[in-house]
Formats: C-alpha cells, sequence, structure tokens
C-alpha cells in the first residue's frame, strides 16, 4: 500500500467517525493533531522507560498511532510527505554525508 493510499484510508476512517464536523467533539485541527501527535510519540517511549526492548505488538500499535495522526497533519496542512522527506534525506546527505564537516 502507497502513503496516499494510507492517507486516504486514514481520511475514510476519520470521516466515518464524523470527527472533520463543525461540532465534532474531537475537532481535528491542526493544533489538535500536532498533540495528539506529540502524545502518541511520548506513549512510544512508555515501552522503553525501563529496558532496551518493548513488546513487538504494543510498539506496533503505538507507532501505527503516530503514524496516522502524522499522516493526517501532513494533510491537514498541505504537505506532502514524500516531497518533505526526500528533502530532508537530500539535505542530510550535505550535512551529514561523507564529505560534511560533521559526518
Amino acid at each position: 500500500m502507497t502513503l496516499e493510499e494510507l492517507t486516504q484510508a486514514m481520511d475514510r476512517f476519520v470521516r466515518a467517525m464524523g470527527w472533520y464536523a463543525a461540532d465534532s467533539p474531537k475537532p481535528q485541527t491542526p493544533r489538535n493533531i500536532a498533540i495528539s501527535l506529540a502524545l502518541e510519540a511520548a506513549e512510544v517511549l512508555e515501552h522503553f522507560q525501563w529496558g532496551e526492548t518493548a513488546d513487538p505488538a504494543a510498539l506496533a500499535e503505538e507507532l501505527a498511532d503516530v503514524f496516522l495522526y502524522l499522516v493526517q497533519l501532513a494533510q491537514l496542512t498541505g504537505i506532502s510527505l514524500e516531497t518533505a522527506v526526500l528533502e530532508k534525506l537530500a539535505r542530510n546527505y550535505t550535512r551529514f554525508g561523507p564529505d560534511s564537516h560533521d559526518g
């Protein structure tokens, strides 16, 4: 499944829940989704709080939550994750690659 297909699946779910409605008790605004993304990322950390390993199934569920909020935030703000990731990787090669002074 492509990133676009995953984004569409996430969007279908949110619409089915009615969370894009103006009177939703869970308004899907960029601010609210950014907060949710940070909270879910913290839940990933909980799995490593007292050790170096985590239960793969529990960790997978938390990573999926992070991914879904990230995809939704990108969609809501009109950001192409594919473009953003490729541009960031290119910048990182320049910053940290074998010919950089930081690498």
